[in-house]
């Protein structure tokens, strides 16, 4: 394989964890920022040149900066910089590293530098404490923002359900793929507590995870002090940790100006390509609750671009923003469940902030691949609930075609939805369902159900009877029936 000049290349990458004893101790986003680029800058082994850099892309995070990217250019000393924002979303990281490896490749840019960071540890702190932290001022405008249109994430049927939130959706994901494996409630936990607790252990090996601490799956799946019910079947230790306070940094180049700078080729990592598509918006339009086609299509596609199987990949970073999405992507992936599907320990145990955790499962992908030659590794970003792909591969050697960026999306647009109803008045199947915890009590159960028409509806139930039984026995397939719209009764 050989490389043209312009091929993209990943050179330096920087990762920084602020652990906090006091608040005294806290790093501002930017701060964290700027440390990781300064790590990123040393990793490329070439000495001080990011004063060159051509462009600043920051990934949108919770903060309130409005043009941090400014900042930290003229704190590099650049004088002649782009400044680029994202949209809010988990899949923005990949969709920057795809926008900028066309970049490079068709002469547009040379020197990119990409980097983000959320504080959710110390700003969670700081409120129960009632302090303000400080934040370093960055006004301004980006000079353009990378994304598609920000677009609703949950459909108006649901919201009526009072479901808003990935942790009321993803559990429902969960408890159906466990009725489509035949499995009991006790069989799904422990594979699901297994697979989190591998998670853990590759967190274990990985220097910039934020969790340390060896759990077993009995831990991980049991409720406890330090590990509430959450939303059946999730404790505490199966949601993504955004209490942490992490930053990094991705500097990318191309083929001719690495040589120019004297970065070392042991430091090239090469992008081999990105596939962007997004599945129907809302799990209440979706035709099944345990499949993404949109998911099965990118990787088709990305896996066809990039000349390697499933099989062949050496490293994978499935997004873990909860069990239920790294399961639907192995299937649809065609990987193993028992292979390591991580390279961070993923949101749980690596650590979760928030739109920025695939900078550091790409920083951390670049690592391996740099200590592997020949190897190859995949990383996926996910925005919203299963929603929002973007998905992309990475070598330890040059691509045997030049980078491409692909969109599956017309070929996900014209699968059928799953007609819904606003509300249903009679007999009904119940496809999946959740229960929220106030404490260690269940207090409300959200279940999604199928008519005898074959179309989705939701119903709530407050009835304690009800909702105790849900985290005991298998409600999914069980006949009900609902009357007004919002009174469940079990007819089985």
């Amino acid at each position: 394989m050989s490389h043209s000049l312009q091929t993209p290349i990943l050179v330096g990458v920087g990762q920084i964890l602020n652990r906090i004893q006091d608040l005294q101790e806290a790093l501002e986003p930017l701060e964290m920022m700027w440390q990781a680029t300064c790590i990123a800058e040393a990793d490329a082994a070439c000495g001080s040149f990011l004063k060159d850099v051509q462009s600043i892309r920051v990934v949108r995070g919770m903060w309130r900066y409005q043009n941090p990217a400014k900042v930290l250019g003229e704190r590099l000393g650049a004088t002649n910089f782009e400044t680029v924002g994202t949209l809010i979303g988990g899949n923005q990281n990949q969709a920057v590293i795809n926008t900028t490896a066309c970049e490079i490749r068709d002469g547009k840019v040379e020197l990119v530098l990409i980097t983000g960071a959320e504080n959710g540890n110390s700003s969670t702190k700081a409120r129960r404490q009632g302090v303000d932290l400080p934040q370093t001022p960055a006004p301004g405008t980006y000079d353009r923002i990378i994304g598609a249109e920000q677009q609703p994430e949950h459909h108006d049927y649901e919201i009526a359900k009072g479901i808003q939130r990935a942790v009321q959706v993803y559990p429902m994901y969960d408890n159906r793929i466990r009725y489509s494996r035949g499995e009991s409630i006790d069989e799904h936990l422990t594979r699901v507590s297994g697979l989190w607790s591998r998670f853990n252990d590759v967190g274990l090996r990985n220097p910039n995870a934020w969790v340390q601490t060896d759990m077993s799956p009995e831990e991980i799946r049991t409720p406890s002090a330090n590990n509430r019910p959450v939303s059946f079947p999730y404790t505490k230790f199966m949601n993504a940790n955004m209490s942490v306070n992490m930053g990094a940094a991705l500097i990318m180049t191309s083929v001719a100006k690495a040589k120019q700078l004297g970065i070392p080729e042991s430091k090239w990592v090469y992008p081999l390509a990105g596939v962007k598509g997004y599945d129907h918006f809302s799990a209440t339009v979706r035709p099944e609750f345990d499949a993404s086609p949109g998911i099965r299509r990118v990787a088709e596609r990305l896996l066809e671009h990039s000349n390697v199987t499933a099989d062949e990949l050496d490293y994978v970073d499935l997004y873990s923003c909860f069990p239920s999405a790294v399961q639907v992507a192995a299937k649809e992936y065609g990987l193993s469940e028992e292979r390591d599907l991580t390279v961070t320990g993923g949101l749980t145990f690596g650590g979760g902030p928030l739109n920025n955790y695939v900078m550091h499962s790409i920083a951390r992908t670049v690592e391996l691949l740099r200590e592997n030659p020949g190897s190859k590794g995949l990383v996926t970003a996910n925005g919203g609930n299963i929603y929002k792909q973007v998905h992309g591969t990475y070598g330890a050697e040059p691509p045997h075609k030049p980078f491409v960026a692909d969109d599956v999306q017309a070929q996900i647009d014209a699968l059928p939805e799953r007609p819904c109803l606003a509300s249903h008045d009679g007999a009904a199947t119940i496809e999946s369902y959740t229960v929220m915890f106030d404490g260690f009590d269940p207090t409300i159960g959200h279940v999604a159900c199928r008519t005898t028409g074959d179309e989705r509806t939701w119903v709530n139930t407050t009835d304690v009877e009800i909702v105790t039984a849900m985290t005991k026995e298998e409600f999914c397939g069980r006949e009900i029936y609902i009357k007004n719209g919002t009174e469940l009764a079990l007819l089985n």
